[in-house]
């Protein structure tokens, strides 16, 4: 309690990745000043400031973001004591967040009441949405590497730590609640296929306390769309042709924005990306047994938790179509989509080099000009110098008389 007596909270949303994370951020972040005229404060200047915290908080690398990231959690945690209601701090990496992390992330709040949110989807459909979201960053790991990677603890690595890491409900719960009561940890769960379009934002906005909130703009900006099973193919296959000639600082507008989320995620018609059927029952197990645990724990759940349970694809292992093994007509017809997109930037960047050195050329003869016709101030300081000494002054009166006489700046 602050000493206003008003209470100030503050809602921690930790993740996981895929569970529609960037839309829910880009509308708080899009809405700042109407959620503030209401008591709610998303505090951020940019619309990555809360990526930028997290990787503060984890001292994680991220393609060099972390040096521009140092500070980042702090400023965040100021914001957050400075404001008199509710704010909410979101990024889905915060999942991976170590208990000493999470202990110095909690006490940065000061007096506040927190609570964990903790949006979750089933297994059956993050896993293969990992496993492309690995892809989009550069990943070269096929997919049968990737599951044979997660389900094997000797072989985890970094990308199988990691994914567990950031999807193991339970164990992310046990770090970010373990000084929190039940009632202040609650988990949004993501709705089965064929769900309302809206009623993933509905139980985010029950959870976030945004229902009945007035003049929000739901609108989608910033999404994070999923491809199909040949478009991710494609994609594997660049990050293994340009791995050691493209930075990474080029890599991201390229191939994960221009390519992968502007152009290849636009096919509807591809298969989708999925689990094999195989494997179904193994996430499926592993699944019942975290909906048993949090269903005793008491925590509170926004949705049905029986929807982390997953549903069976109802396709046969002959009917799954293999990311490592695609079709070569459907990977073909991505990569001609993807040759387009490049050439109509390479054109679009080409007009643009062409119009600046227009700019350039146009500047550059104003500049000529104004060096061959000397402003009224700079001859008149010409003039002022010439006057100064005798000889200056008899070359300023040969000057006029050849000029005709005239006896004047003008001439």
């Amino acid at each position: 309690m602050d000493v206003t007596g008003r209470r100030r909270k503050v809602l921690v949303h930790v993740g996981t990745p895929k569970t529609g994370t960037s839309h829910l951020q880009d509308v708080l972040f899009r809405n700042q000043a109407v959620l503030a005229e209401q008591g709610v404060n998303y505090p951020a200047e940019r619309f990555d400031a809360h990526f930028l915290a997290a990787l503060d908080l984890m001292q994680l690398p991220w393609a060099g973001l972390e040096q521009e990231a140092v500070g980042a959690w702090d400023r965040l945690a100021e914001q957050v004591r400075d404001f008199d209601g509710t704010s909410i701090v979101s990024h889905e990496i915060l999942a991976k967040a170590s208990r000493t992390q999470v202990d110095r992330a909690l006490s940065s709040f000061g007096d506040a009441e927190v609570h964990v949110l903790l949006s979750v989807r089933d297994l059956v459909r993050q896993i293969p949405a990992e496993w492309q979201e690995n892809v989009k960053h550069r990943a070269q790991l096929s997919y049968a590497d990737f599951l044979a990677t997660i389900q094997d603890p000797e072989r985890k690595g970094r990308i199988g730590s990691w994914f567990w890491s950031v999807q193991e409900i339970p164990d992310i719960i046990n770090r970010w609640g373990a000084s929190l009561p039940p009632e202040r940890i609650h988990l949004i769960t993501v709705p089965p296929p064929g769900a309302p379009r809206d009623e993933l934002w509905n139980r985010f906005s029950r959870a976030f306390g945004l229902d009945g909130l007035e003049g929000l703009d739901l609108t989608p900006e910033r999404v994070n769309p999923s491809m199909g099973v040949p478009e991710t193919t494609l994609v594997r296959r660049i990050n293994r042709q340009v791995h050691r000639v493209l930075p990474p600082e080029h890599y991201r507008p390229l191939v994960r924005e221009l390519l992968a989320h502007q152009t290849l995620s636009q096919n509807s018609r591809s298969p989708r990306l999925s689990l094999p059927p195989s494997l179904e029952p193994w996430t499926m197990d592993l699944s019942r047994t975290w909906v048993e645990e949090i269903k005793a724990r008491g925590y509170d759940v926004v949705g049905d938790v029986d929807d982390l349970l997953g549903v069976p694809s109802g396709l046969s292992q002959e009917e799954w179509v293999d990311p490592d093994r695609p079709g070569a007509a459907s990977v073909n017809r991505a990569s001609l989509d993807a040759i387009e997109a490049l050439l109509l930037e390479a054109a679009r960047l080409r007009d643009l080099n062409a119009d600046l050195e227009r700019q350039l050329h146009d500047t550059r003869e104003a500049l000529d000009r104004s060096y061959l016709r000397p402003s009224y101030k700079a001859r008149e300081k010409a003039v002022n110098k010439l006057q100064g000494s005798r000889p200056g002054r008899a070359s300023l009166e040969v000057y006029r008389r050849l000029r005709g006489g005239v006896n004047s700046l003008s001439a």
